[in-house]
């Protein structure tokens, strides 16, 4: 697996609506930050979850894992930096750190997602051409 398709980063600007009334960001959006790496670090790989649906693969999270450090702000730019864990078999792991503008870290976290035929509502292998890809 090839050093570069391990790792990716995402910058985001933090939207008035992500956030309670003190400007903080609500504790459920870093889950969607997470996604927001996750689906970048797929796209810059030349593979999105659209096109992996077209091809009867759908990819749920089944385990989510967040270690909140230090609040982000309404306005904040932050960094998504998401990283595989290990070369996918039917599950897809990544870990997650986000920062904000002086590297301070705001929160990690892990995703475990599976691979599921669409048709069969089953768990499926990891499709060869992802897999291709991490390996070259």
């Amino acid at each position: 697996m090839t050093e570069s398709l391990k790792h990716d980063e995402t910058v985001i600007r933090v939207r008035y609506g992500e956030t309670d009334q003190m400007g903080v960001v609500y504790h459920g959006n870093y889950a969607q930050y997470f996604e927001v790496g996750r689906v970048e670090w797929l796209r810059k790989m030349g593979v999105s979850y659209k096109q992996m649906e077209m091809e009867g693969i759908m990819l749920p999270v089944i385990s989510l894992c967040v270690k909140y450090k230090k609040s982000a702000r309404y306005d904040d730019i932050i960094k998504v930096k998401t990283q595989l864990v290990k070369l996918p078999s039917a599950t897809i792991e990544f870990d997650y750190k986000i920062t904000n503008e002086n590297d301070e870290i705001l929160a990690t976290g892990n995703t475990s997602l599976v691979f599921i035929d669409i048709n069969r509502n089953r768990p499926t292998r990891c499709p060869k051409y992802l897999l291709d890809k991490l390996q070259n």
